[in-house]
């Protein structure tokens, strides 16, 4: 099970699961029975209406066929009807984001990846490679990743709060921020725990800086602490 980190343009490193050629490959093929079903309807349309075939062919299944993968990227933030549907999204390893240049470039080497090969260069890219990258991935610097990251839960399932009124919140400003943002905390914080790298260090620091200027407070020495009473604060304060 391959993974990738991914530094966010907040400063904060995100660890997905790749998706494996398997679970790539069922996408690709959902996505070609929605292409030549497309097609085949055109097709009838076509035949319906007595149209040219030919000039309808040319003006509409072809560019289906070209152009399908490509136009879903680029208008659905990455996901094919059947990347969607698996679970599955192209990203950018450098911040995650990928734009409208980095989907044509994985689109431009989408014949010779796939197509022309018969797929044996995109198997042989996908499953050698360190991050599952296919031609097109390695020269847009795109891999493509579960949607679902490492240790996302929702508040409730991160901590259960106490039935008791006489709780009383540490911190009434943790309100200001949104529950992705809190679940980003503690998703920092716990990458850290698992992987103390200088990296995960200074992420973590430049969170809970950013934090404790929100909050106006000093950085707390207990750091596990100051995270678990934020989330707890949180959740009472929202529930």
């Amino acid at each position: 099970m391959k993974k990738v980190e991914i530094l966010t343009t907040q400063n904060v490193v995100i660890e997905y699961e790749l998706a494996s050629l398997f679970e790539r490959a069922g996408a690709f093929f959902i996505d070609f029975i929605i292409i030549w079903a497309l097609i085949g309807l055109f097709n009838l349309i076509a035949w319906v209406f007595s149209v040219n075939s030919l000039i309808f062919f040319y003006t509409t299944s072809i560019p289906v066929f070209l152009f399908y993968n490509l136009m879903f990227e680029i208008l659905n933030n990455g996901q094919s009807i059947g990347k969607y549907l698996l679970k599955l999204k192209v990203v950018k390893i450098t911040d995650g984001k990928a734009d409208a240049f980095d989907y044509l470039m994985r689109w431009t080497f989408r014949m010779v990846d796939i197509y022309f090969s018969m797929g044996t260069l995109v198997s042989l890219m996908v499953y050698s490679s360190n991050r599952c990258q296919r031609v097109g991935d390695f020269f847009a610097d795109t891999s493509v990743i579960k949607v679902l990251e490492k240790n996302r839960y929702s508040l409730n399932s991160i901590l259960k709060i106490n039935e008791n009124s006489d709780y009383q919140p540490v911190y009434s400003k943790v309100t200001d921020f949104t529950e992705k943002e809190v679940l980003l905390i503690k998703e920092t914080y716990d990458r850290y725990n698992e992987q103390p790298t200088k990296g995960h260090q200074e992420a973590l620091d430049l969170l809970l800086r950013k934090i404790c200027n929100h909050l106006e407070i000093k950085k707390p020495q207990d750091e596990k602490a100051f995270i678990k009473t934020l989330i707890k604060d949180y959740v009472y304060l929202t529930r």
